[in-house]
C-alpha cells in the first residue's frame, strides 16, 4: 500500500533563495550604517538599477516592433496610423494608387488655374450681375488659386455591374488650398474674399460613350455621389452678407449651397465629340426608384435620464435616411424603445455602383440628440434582390434592431403592366392625387421662343416656367432680359396615376410678376405615345401667336419585378461598416429646420414626392386675393405614412438642430386627432373642400407702425382646427421674429378652452425698424395646450410669412 502524504513539507530550496536574496537586499544596508556612510548612496544604487532595466525594455520593445514589423508590414501600419489619416487604398483593396496621375496634375496645376480664373471672369462674375440689381457692380478683384495642387489619394475602376459602352471611375480626392479670392460690390463699398479653401470627397468620373473613333470617348461627366466635406476660410464675410439680396443667408447657408451643387444629379458634361447627346448625359434617366418601407426598430438604447442620471429612462427615436443627396426624416415616437413608424419614402437612385442607403437613428432632446446607431446598405444588393423585408442590426451601438421592407422599383419605357401596378398600390379606385407612386415623369426643359414683352412693350422679360403634377409643383431658374431663354434643366416628379393626372407648365415674368402662357398636357396622352416619350415644341396659350417651349417628356412605369433565381439561393443585403466617424457623419447628415426661408428659389426642388402639408399651401395659395403678402418657397419630400401624411426633408447642413422639421403626422398622435387628420385630408383628395385649408386657417393683421417703430401683429381667430379629443381643443398661437427664438423674442396669446374656432383679438408688437423687418420672417405656430401633466399638448398648424414686403408700412389683413 502507497504510504500517506506528510503532513507538513518544506521546499528548503525555495526558502534558501529567498534568504539570499532579502540578505543581498539588506546587507549593503547594513554595510553603509556600519561604515558611517549617507543614506544617499542607497538612492542612487537604486536609480542606476531602475536606468538599467528601462534601457533593457526599451531595448526589446523596439527589437519586439522591428520583428512584428517583418511579419506583418500592413497591420503595423495600421496601428500606428490613425484609420482617418490612412488613404482609401489603404482601407480597400480595390482602391488603386495614383502617384502618376497626382504628377500628372502637378505639372499640368498653372493652366488647370488659368481656366479656373477665365471661369470666374467669363462666367461666374456676369451670371452674379445678373442676379440680383444689387450685385451689377460684382467683380473679382484678384484670382488666384495657389500653387498647391489637387490631389488624389486613391482610384477605383468599376468593372462589374457596368456598361459595357461607359468607364466608372471614383477618385478619393483631397484638395487644401492657399488661394486667394477678393471680391468687391463697388455699389455698397463691400469687400471680401476667400483665403483658403479646403474639399475632401469621393468624386466619379464617367466616360461615355465609348466610340469606334478618335478620342475613343464621347464625353466626360464629374459629380459627387455624397456632398464632400468643404471648408472656407472667409475675409469680410460680415460686410458681404450685409448687402440687400445676400442678407438672408450665411457662412453655413452658403458652403451648403455650394456643397450640394456638386452632388447627384448636377453634375459638370464636358462634350469631347460633337456628334453626343450632351441633354442625354446631362440628365441621364435614373437607373431606379428605391421604396423604403421605415417600419419599425426594436430593443433601442434608453438615452433619457432623470436626477442626474440615477434614473434612466426612455428615448425619443426619429431616423434619418438618405441615399445621394436626398434626405428624408421620419416622425418623433416619444417615450419608445420599441418604436413603430410604418412610413415610406420613395427616392430616386442614379448611380447605384458606389451608392448606398444611410440610415441614422437619433434621440431627440431639447438641447442635442443622441446616436441610437446607423446602418448603411449596398443598393447593388437591393437590386438583385428587388425586394427585400428584413431586421438589420444597428452598428456603433451595443444593441439595437431595424425592421426595412425595401423595393428595388425598374423605370419601364412601356405601359404593359401599369394596371397591375396601378392596383398594387390601390391607386385604381380612389381619385387622389397622392399616395405611393406607379410612375416617374422625367422633363428636360430646353428653351422657349418668342416669348410676349410681358406688361411693359419692348422690354424684354425675366422667364422662369412653373411645373407641376398634382400637388407637387417645381420651378426652373431665372434667365435674365430674354424673349428666347435656354434652361437645359432636369426635373422628375413622382406620379401616383398618369391616366388621371395633367403636367401644367407656366412660362411667368419674374420681374413684372405676371404670366408668358401656359399649357396642360394630360399625362394620359404620353400613355400613347412610342416609348412613353415626347420630344417636340408646344404651343403655348394665352400668349403671342408663335410662342412655344421645346421639351422633351418621358414617362416611365415603376416595376417591381421577381428576380430569377435557383430555389435554394439564399440572400441578405450586404451591411457595410461606415467609413467615417459617427461624430463627423452626424455634423455632416442630420437633417435640421432652416431659420428662414432663404432657399434659393431658382433651384429646382429634390426629385422626390411633395408633402401632404402642399395641399394646404396650394388650397390657400388659390382662394388668397391679389394683394396677399409674398409666398416663400418650400422644398419638401413626401413620407406616405399609414394617414398619408408626411415628414419634411431639407438639405442638412446649414440648419439650426433645435427644432425638427414640422409634421402634422408626427405631432398628431392620438386616435381622435389621427381620425379628424385622415377625414380632411380625404375631403381634400375628393375635392369637397376646395377654398379651404384643410388643417385650419388663422386671420393675423400685420403691418409696420414707423412712429413707434414697431412690428405690430394682431391675431384674430382661428377656424376649422383639428381637434385633438372629442370635446375639442385648447388652442393658443405662439409667434418668433427669426432668426431670434429667445424666450424674450416669444409672443402667446391666451388659451382658448375647448374650441375649433377660437377668438383672441390680441395684439402684439416687435421693437424692429422697417428695413431690418423686410429681412425677418414671422413664425406662427398654433399649439393645444392640455391641461397640467395632460399627454393632449401639440402642433396644430404653423406656417412662415416672410415680411419682405412693400406694402408693409400700410399692413394687411386676411386668412
Amino acid at each position: 500500500p502507497e504510504s500517506p502524504p506528510p503532513l507538513l513539507s518544506v521546499d528548503v530550496t525555495g526558502l534558501v533563495s529567498q534568504f539570499a536574496r532579502s540578505f543581498v537586499l539588506i546587507f549593503p544596508v547594513y554595510v553603509l550604517g556600519y561604515l558611517g556612510l549617507s543614506f544617499s548612496w542607497v538612492l542612487i544604487a537604486l536609480c542606476g538599477l531602475f536606468w538599467i532595466r528601462r534601457h533593457r525594455g526599451g531595448k526589446s520593445s523596439r527589437l519586439g516592433r522591428a520583428l512584428a514589423f517583418l511579419e506583418d508590414e500592413e497591420e503595423a501600419v495600421r496601428l500606428s496610423v490613425s484609420s482617418a489619416d490612412l488613404p482609401a487604398w489603404v482601407h480597400f483593396p480595390d482602391t488603386e494608387r495614383a502617384e502618376w496621375l497626382n504628377k500628372t496634375v502637378k505639372q499640368m496645376w498653372p493652366f488647370i488655374c488659368q481656366f479656373i480664373e477665365k471661369l470666374f471672369r467669363e462666367t461666374i462674375e456676369p451670371a452674379v450681375r445678373g442676379a440680383n440689381n444689387h450685385l451689377s457692380t460684382f467683380s473679382f478683384t484678384k484670382i488666384d488659386i495657389g500653387h498647391q495642387p489637387l490631389r488624389i489619394n486613391g482610384v477605383k475602376v468599376y468593372t462589374e455591374n457596368v456598361d459595357k459602352r461607359q468607364i466608372i471611375l471614383d477618385l478619393q480626392i483631397s484638395f487644401v488650398g492657399n488661394c486667394e479670392i477678393d471680391l468687391e460690390i463697388k455699389r455698397y463699398f463691400c469687400r471680401a474674399g476667400v483665403k483658403s479653401i479646403q474639399i475632401h470627397g469621393t468624386m466619379r468620373v464617367i466616360l461615355e460613350p465609348l466610340i469606334g473613333d478618335m478620342p475613343l470617348i464621347g464625353a466626360l461627366s464629374l459629380f459627387f455621389l455624397r456632398k464632400p466635406l468643404l471648408e472656407i476660410n472667409w475675409t469680410g464675410l460680415t460686410n458681404l452678407l450685409d448687402v440687400p439680396g445676400l442678407n438672408g443667408l450665411s457662412d453655413t447657408i452658403i458652403l451648403d449651397i455650394i456643397s450640394n451643387y456638386l452632388v447627384l444629379p448636377n453634375r459638370i458634361t464636358v462634350p469631347l465629340v460633337s456628334e453626343v447627346q450632351i441633354a442625354q448625359l446631362r440628365f441621364p434617366i435614373p437607373k431606379g426608384v428605391l421604396r423604403i418601407h421605415f417600419i419599425e426598430a426594436q430593443d433601442l438604447e434608453g438615452k433619457d435620464t432623470y436626477l442626474k442620471g440615477i434614473v434612466k429612462g426612455k428615448s425619443d427615436p426619429y431616423g434619418i435616411i438618405r441615399v445621394g443627396n436626398q434626405i428624408f426624416q421620419s416622425k418623433v415616437i416619444k417615450e419608445n424603445l420599441n418604436p413603430k413608424w410604418n412610413e415610406v419614402y420613395e427616392a430616386l437612385v442614379y448611380e447605384h455602383p458606389g451608392q448606398e442607403l444611410e440610415i441614422e437613428l437619433f434621440d431627440e432632446d431639447p438641447d442635442k440628440d443622441d446616436f441610437l446607431g446607423s446602418l448603411m446598405i449596398d443598393l447593388i444588393e437591393v437590386e438583385k434582390e428587388r425586394l427585400l423585408d428584413e431586421w438589420f442590426t444597428l452598428d456603433e451601438v451595443s444593441k439595437g434592431k431595424l425592421h426595412l421592407k425595401l423595393e428595388w422599383l425598374t423605370l419601364m419605357p412601356t405601359a404593359d403592366n401599369l394596371d397591375k401596378v396601378l392596383t398594387s398600390i390601390r391607386a385604381d379606385k380612389d381619385q387622389a392625387n397622392d399616395g405611393l407612386s406607379s410612375a416617374l415623369l422625367i422633363l428636360y426643359l430646353d428653351s422657349a421662343r418668342n416669348l410676349p414683352s410681358g406688361k411693359k412693350m419692348n422690354s424684354n422679360p425675366n422667364p422662369l416656367v412653373l411645373l407641376s403634377v398634382g400637388h407637387k409643383a417645381q420651378e426652373s431658374k431665372i434667365r435674365y432680359k430674354t424673349n428666347e431663354p435656354v434652361w437645359e434643366e432636369n426635373f422628375t416628379f413622382f406620379v401616383h396615376n398618369p391616366k388621371r393626372q395633367d403636367l401644367e407648365v407656366e412660362v411667368r415674368d419674374e420681374q413684372h410678376q405676371c404670366s408668358l402662357g401656359n399649357f396642360k398636357l394630360p399625362l394620359s396622352q404620353l400613355l400613347e405615345s412610342e416609348d412613353l416619350t415626347m420630344h417636340q415644341r408646344f404651343q403655348l396659350s394665352n400668349s403671342g401667336p408663335n410662342s412655344t417651349i421645346n421639351m422633351k417628356i418621358a414617362l416611365r412605369v415603376l416595376s417591381l419585378e421577381k428576380p430569377t433565381r435557383s430555389p435554394d439561393h439564399q440572400h441578405s443585403a450586404q451591411v457595410k461598416r461606415p467609413s467615417v466617424s459617427k461624430d463627423a457623419r452626424k455634423s455632416s447628415f442630420k437633417p435640421q429646420v432652416p431659420v428662414s426661408p432663404t432657399s434659393d428659389p431658382n433651384k429646382p426642388a429634390p426629385a422626390s414626392p411633395v408633402t401632404d402639408s402642399d395641399k394646404k399651401t396650394d388650397a390657400a395659395d388659390k382662394s388668397q386675393p391679389a394683394n396677399a403678402s409674398p409666398q416663400w418657397p418650400t422644398d419638401l419630400s413626401r413620407s406616405s405614412s399609414s394617414l398619408q401624411a408626411s415628414n419634411f426633408s431639407c438639405s442638412p447642413s446649414h440648419l439650426s438642430a433645435k427644432e425638427p422639421t414640422p409634421s402634422i403626422a408626427s405631432d398628431i398622435s392620438l386616435p381622435i386627432a389621427t381620425q379628424e387628420l385622415r377625414q380632411r385630408l380625404r375631403q381634400l383628395e375628393n375635392g369637397t373642400t376646395l377654398g379651404q385649408s384643410p388643417l385650419g386657417q388663422i386671420q393675423l393683421t400685420i403691418r409696420h407702425s414707423s412712429q413707434r417703430n414697431k412690428l405690430i401683429v394682431v391675431v384674430h381667430s382661428c377656424r376649422n382646427l383639428i381637434a385633438f379629443s372629442e370635446e375639442g381643443s385648447d388652442p393658443y398661437v405662439r409667434m418668433y421674429l427669426l432668426p431670434d427664438k429667445r424666450r424674450s423674442g416669444r409672443r402667446k396669446t391666451h388659451v382658448s378652452k375647448k374650441t375649433l374656432n377660437p377668438v383672441f383679438d390680441q395684439m402684439f408688437d416687435f421693437s424692429v425698424s422697417l428695413p431690418e423687418v423686410q429681412r425677418r420672417t414671422l413664425d406662427v405656430a398654433v399649439k393645444n395646450s392640455g391641461g397640467f401633466l395632460s399627454k393632449d399638448k401639440g402642433l396644430l398648424g404653423k406656417l412662415l410669412i416672410p415680411l419682405a414686403s412693400e406694402e408693409l408700412a400700410k399692413g394687411w389683413t386676411q386668412w
